[in-house]
């Protein structure tokens, strides 16, 4: 089915959301670069810190929903289109590729990488940080309630966003002569609110099962899973806390292998 996303319930935790994004920004070594994407820019927000870091820079933000794209448009210092980060390519070599929580949706990103690092330029960086918490209670109590009788008929083949463990990425990206900082961090987010993991996860990786769902349901499978997410979530004295593993890779040609790398054409038509 096709999936939709929310801008503004994406929004809801914006500051907590936009925290890696600047975590990994601060690790990117360039100094001027050109021409710097945003692959799957979301509702552009965060995008906009690549505008005000690099102001020369030609700053394109990507992303397959046309909601967030709607979204993104108005963002100052920021071109956006729609577009699919498996199928896009860029008109001319990246010096800044950059993707913040997106990777993790597509399924074998791993075969995707030789494709992204042939849309780098021979001096430039490719940055991205995926979610790492999948092996969670907001997630494995989800997949387990999906399954039951009930719903599993309605959610079976949903999309499930899936990642790796820092030290994978890095062997790849090594093995494609690039130098690579990965590493991986937990945020212990402090949210507000009543049911505030349900709204974090709804507007994320919940998303699919939600929207595979009839509306009757729906509304009986918010209800257990909200249950279920307050007894693994308890709020305390200052609000709920919601551990977030992140792992974030930032890989730049190792000056070894930067003249010997695969052509962009050859890495592209290999997939």
């Amino acid at each position: 089915m096709s999936q939709h996303w929310d801008p503004d319930r994406y929004l809801v935790y914006a500051d907590e959301r936009g925290r890696p994004f600047v975590d990994l920004l601060a690790r990117v070594g360039a100094a001027a670069p050109a021409r710097v994407v945003d692959l799957g820019c979301g509702p552009g927000n965060l995008t906009a810190l690549l505008a005000q870091r690099w102001p020369a820079a030609e700053v394109v933000g990507v992303d397959s929903s046309p909601e967030m794209v709607a979204r993104a448009v108005d963002v100052p210092g920021v071109r956006c289109e729609q577009g699919d980060l498996r199928t896009w390519r860029p008109e001319r070599p990246v010096d800044v590729l950059f993707s913040n929580a997106t990777l993790q949706w597509v399924p074998g990103h791993l075969d995707l990488l030789p494709d992204l690092v042939g849309q780098v330029a021979p001096d430039g960086w490719l940055a991205f940080q995926v979610p790492g918490n999948h092996g969670e209670p907001s997630h494995v109590l989800l997949h387990e309630l999906a399954a039951d009788p009930r719903f599993a008929g309605f959610t079976e083949g949903v999309a499930r966003p899936h990642s790796h463990d820092p030290g994978v990425y890095a062997d790849r990206l090594r093995d494609l002569g690039l130098e690579v900082d990965a590493w991986e961090t937990t945020y212990l987010h402090l949210l507000p609110g009543e049911d505030p993991v349900f709204t974090w996860i709804s507007g994320t990786g919940a998303r699919p099962t939600l929207q595979a769902l009839p509306d009757d349901l729906r509304a009986v499978f918010v209800e257990e899973y909200k249950a279920l997410l307050r007894e693994a979530y308890p709020p305390g004295p200052h609000g709920t806390t919601l551990p977030f593993r992140r792992v974030f890779v930032v890989a730049h040609p190792s000056p070894v292998h930067r003249d010997t790398r695969v052509p962009a054409a050859r890495v592209t038509g290999r997939r």
